[in-house]
């Protein structure tokens, strides 16, 4: 009796054991594995030339950005300053904190001179004097910020400070998410007019310079590793303070892609390399999977218009108008097992007259149900309405110009 115990006791433990390793287990999709192995609280992965975020991690959670915020300081000045201008040194400027290039009030300085040692040495009394120089204050140089960031299409982005230093005013604290930063860094890298100014910066290795005076020498050293790291590395910016942790914005061109990357919080004092890591890491991400790719050729696009002249005989109505497709570019970067959807949004409609070079509607792109591209829809040609007075033209040729 006791063995038939001992025999139906271990039956039924290998039954729940096997009924319950049969139970399915949850499997974390590739984007959430991906976003664990990484040490930043916020990231992002953009393709720079489309503006598509093509992975993110907290991409809108809203975070101090720390000396990050220098590139807009930098671009801002670039646009609106003048680089070969004078900068008197101010007493507010010689209050900052490290890192500081150590101005003396009084001093004079080129404002050129100023954004190499805003952008390579990330000094606070720098970034003073460029808001001042280009604003009359650091409070209207804010408002220069706002204003841009707003023009860039950032959501959630409020700029107090122009070196990224913790600050507060009536519309709340000194802050961004890292899709708002890498939509603003990719307005430095490729929409400026001053782009090619703002590479030429932020890609120098080494910079010298003096003072107006010429009693005083700097030497600036590009503190941003990326640059050799890894081939095709463009631009970047580092960022730390104690509240924001380390943040860092990176730009890497290869095979005609161009890939920005965002790091915000990625690791306190002690962890001063995550963000290499990190950086690395999606870099390489979005280069293996990444390719560029073709837009689907359209073919002719009619439109027939019923209140157009006909070509033939304008006592008959309607007209078919031929257009085509306008696009900024023939390629997309996307993944090999994303599927490109298009949707054409033409009136129904349309109703002459219509001239050639005219937009009749439009041709928008999908991937993953997100629209990534709209492109125009142009007429080929010029299409008139039909009226009394076209109907007559045509009878009085037909009576007097026939042979």
């Amino acid at each position: 009796m006791k063995n038939r115990r001992n025999r139906a006791c271990i039956l039924l433990i290998v039954f729940l054991v096997s009924w319950w390793s049969r139970k399915p287990v949850a499997v974390k999709a590739e984007g959430e594995q991906f976003a664990e192995q990484l040490y930043a609280r916020s990231a992002v992965l953009m393709d720079a030339d489309s503006g598509r975020i093509l992975f993110e991690k907290e991409g809108n959670a809203v975070r101090p950005m720390a000396s990050t915020t220098k590139i807009m300081t930098c671009i801002l000045a670039l646009e609106e300053g003048k680089t070969d201008s004078e900068v008197k040194v101010s007493e507010k400027a010689c209050r900052q904190p490290q890192v500081r290039l150590g101005v003396r009030k009084g001093e004079n300085y080129r404002l050129k001179d100023l954004l190499y040692s805003l952008m390579l040495e990330s000094h606070n009394d720098s970034a003073v004097l460029v808001a001042e120089n280009v604003a009359g204050s650091v409070q209207e140089f804010a408002v220069e910020m706002n204003k841009k960031a707003k023009e860039i299409g950032c959501k959630d982005t409020h700029f107090v400070t122009p070196n990224g230093l913790d600050g507060t005013d009536e519309k709340g604290a000194h802050r961004t998410t890292a899709e708002d930063l890498a939509r603003i860094f990719r307005y430095c890298i490729t929409e400026s007019p001053k782009r090619e100014q703002f590479l030429e910066i932020t890609r120098k290795e080494m910079y010298s310079f003096q003072n107006i005076e010429q009693t005083r020498t700097f030497s600036c050293r590009n503190h941003n590793a990326f640059l050799k790291m890894m081939d095709g590395a463009l631009s970047g910016k580092t960022g730390f303070t104690a509240k924001a942790g380390y943040c860092y914005i990176g730009a890497l061109k290869s095979d005609n892609r161009t890939f920005i990357v965002v790091l915000l919080a990625c690791g306190w004092p002690g962890n001063r390399s995550y963000k290499w890591k990190d950086t690395r890491k999606l870099m390489e991400y979005g280069l293996k999977n990444y390719q560029k790719a073709e837009f689907p050729d359209e073919e002719g696009i009619q439109v027939y218009i019923k209140d157009a002249v006909n070509k033939g005989n304008p006592y008959q109505k309607g007209e078919h108008l031929t257009a085509h497709i306008q696009k900024e570019t023939e390629k997309i970067l996307m993944r090999k097992d994303e599927k490109l959807e298009v949707k054409k949004k033409i009136p129904k409609n349309l109703h002459a007259p219509v001239k050639k070079g005219e937009q009749i509607g439009e041709v928008q792109y999908f991937l993953n149900g997100k629209a990534v591209c709209a492109c125009p829809v142009i007429a080929d040609e010029t299409v008139e309405a039909r009226s009394p007075g076209g109907c007559l033209a045509f009878v009085m040729k037909k009576l007097f110009l026939s042979p």
